[in-house]
């Protein structure tokens, strides 16, 4: 019995209600003016503005990175960096501490291709005794310069 009369009602309900009824303007005939507060416009300018101020900025991202260093030498992490450092100014070096390791790593490789081809240099230059290997992680990602925003 509640089932009948709750569809009874639900039925009157759907057929007495209206979606937006359109009403012309027979006065104007038929046009409508729209009255804007200049603070919306200043509000889409602001939204713009961050926006673009965002996307200019450092992403982090899937990527690699060179390991040249794991060692409990202090001074030799500081040497080996200050000369990655003067040599190849683009990347940047990272010095991690883990305990007991200083952990010495380069690069923000999108491409494997590409640290593999650094990797190779730095083997063939031999400015990094030891082992160099290539390891995944998450890199900062650098919108290009000449995007035009």
């Amino acid at each position: 019995m509640n089932k009948w009369l709750l569809f009874a009602v639900w039925l009157m309900l759907a057929f007495n209600a209206n979606a937006q009824i359109i009403v012309t303007d027979t006065l104007n005939n038929g046009t409508v003016t729209i009255e804007k507060d200049e603070r919306i416009d200043m509000l889409g300018e602001k939204m713009l503005a961050y926006n673009i101020n965002l996307a200019k900025n450092v992403r982090s991202g899937k990527g690699y990175r060179l390991m040249l260093l794991r060692t409990n030498d202090r001074n030799m992490a500081m040497q080996l960096r200050s000369k990655l450092l003067q040599q190849f100014p683009e990347h940047k070096v990272y010095m991690v501490y883990q305990n007991p390791f200083i952990k010495l790593k380069m690069g923000n490789f999108l491409d494997k291709d590409e640290a593999e081809n650094l990797k190779n240099y730095l083997i063939k230059s031999k400015l990094v005794t030891g082992n160099i290997y290539l390891v995944p992680e998450t890199i900062e990602i650098k919108p290009p310069k000449d995007e035009d925003l």
